[in-house]
């Protein structure tokens, strides 16, 4: 008898397995994820859409920072066409500088929470009030 395992067989798993107290029963029902909340639960497709087309331009410009100043920043969003009325709390914080944009359209809710960290850098969606001046009103931050 051969007791040698054959190869690619996985390795043990060394986690320790999900244990009940003592005098509790495990859920027999399988367990829901929870509703999503805060802009992933209140945005349209569209605007998803539309967030992604804007993150993925944004991020590519702002990678090419080395030092993201605030000046630097808002150049950066004058040159990808964003206004200087669409840049709201642009702030340094320590080497990186933090920003919203308004990209609020046709009643729509959609901003920007971004991050300019050089290559680090991130935008993620966020929600505005509806009308009036720029407000977030929803923001989550990886």
């Amino acid at each position: 008898m051969n007791s040698r395992r054959p190869t690619g067989a996985s390795k043990p798993d060394t986690e320790e397995p999900e244990t009940v107290a003592p005098g509790e029963t495990p859920p027999a029902d399988p367990i829901e994820p929870a509703y999503p909340t805060g802009p992933e639960a209140e945005l349209d497709d569209r605007d998803w859409c539309v967030s992604a087309h804007h993150e993925q331009r944004i991020i590519a410009a702002l990678q090419m920072l080395a030092d993201p100043t605030p000046a630097k920043v808002r150049t950066t969003l004058n040159g990808l066409g964003y206004g200087d009325g669409r840049i709201h709390h642009l702030k340094q914080d320590g080497k990186k500088t933090r920003f919203h944009l308004d990209l609020r359209e046709d009643g729509g809710r959609l901003c920007a929470s971004g991050l300019a960290a050089g290559a680090v850098s991130d935008v993620v969606p966020c929600m505005a009030a509806a009308e009036g001046p720029f407000k977030v009103t929803s923001e989550v931050r990886p």
